[in-house]
């Protein structure tokens, strides 16, 4: 019974791919408005305002790009614009946290950029609007 199980899992690993590519999108899609639901807070991380525009920028482009990318919609170009923000957010912001902190942002921060990259070197996978395009 169990290895009918795995099997099946093997023989649809194509959908796994798809479903990582959801949820990281939906995930890039939440913290766009997380940004964008409080203005203050992003003021405050931004640490003036002379910067609030980049914050606002990283904002539009999760919004926009975890969108695509739950989609299966332009999939490379939707990892591609945002993988300069997750190496930002990896060199320039959290590496300096390290790894053993109470956040785990740096983990989480190193994973979704490699994940972009994943995306954007083999595309959008099965369940997406790209597949379908291309039949």
């Amino acid at each position: 019974m169990s290895i009918k199980f795995f099997n099946w899992f093997e023989q649809n690993q194509s959908f796994a791919y798809a479903f990582m590519r959801i949820f990281v999108g939906g995930a890039l899609f939440i913290r766009g408005l997380l940004f964008i639901s409080d203005p203050h807070n992003l003021t405050q991380l931004a640490g003036s305002e002379k910067y609030f525009w980049m914050y606002s920028y990283i904002a539009i482009v999760h919004l926009i790009g975890g969108l695509l990318l739950m989609l299966g919609l332009f999939t490379r170009l939707a990892a591609l614009i945002q993988i300069p923000i997750l190496i930002g957010a990896v060199f320039f912001v959290h590496l300096s946290q390290g790894f053993i902190t109470s956040g785990q942002s740096l983990e989480l921060s190193v994973m979704v950029l490699f994940l972009l990259i994943v995306f954007f070197l083999f595309g959008s996978g099965v369940l997406s609007i790209d597949n379908r395009m291309n039949k």
